[in-house]
């Protein structure tokens, strides 16, 4: 008899065990979520300040995944080109990553900078994982 509560003790504690370590899972793959939010976050404000420090310039760019689509060796250009670059490299997974895309429109008025990345990383498998962020601001 003491044998066998013993082996439904451990059971018990077994199956506890295995919940606890399906909470912690999820509760990384939240974190990994939301660091790639708050880093989109960062990333659209960067550029924000980069269109403020030259206002007079043209921002505007339709949706662009590579660092290597924007032409030009203004100041307007590098910073486009820093800002993608960034968005790889702190977002994505690197300089060879597609999904992690930059939009900005509306610009010098009402600008409108779109952060685009997948975030099936971080076990968001909803509308495939596709995740964007808008942030606006006035120049």
């Amino acid at each position: 008899m003491g044998m066998i509560e013993v082996l439904v003790s451990v059971l018990v504690l077994a199956v506890g065990l295995l919940g606890i370590a399906a909470m912690q899972s999820l509760a990384l793959r939240g974190g990994q979520s939301s660091l790639e939010t708050s880093q989109a976050i960062m990333q659209a404000n960067s550029i924000i300040e980069a269109m403020r420090a030259n206002p007079t310039a043209n921002y505007n760019i339709g949706k662009t995944c590579s660092a290597g689509a924007i032409t030009g060796t203004d100041a307007r250009a590098q910073d486009l080109i820093a800002w993608v670059s960034a968005m790889k490299n702190t977002i994505g997974s690197g300089a060879t990553d597609t999904t992690t895309c930059g939009e900005i429109v509306g610009c010098p008025g009402a600008c409108l900078v779109r952060v685009y990345w997948d975030d099936s990383r971080a076990g968001n498998d909803q509308n495939g994982a596709a995740r964007m962020v808008e942030t606006g601001a006035r120049i």
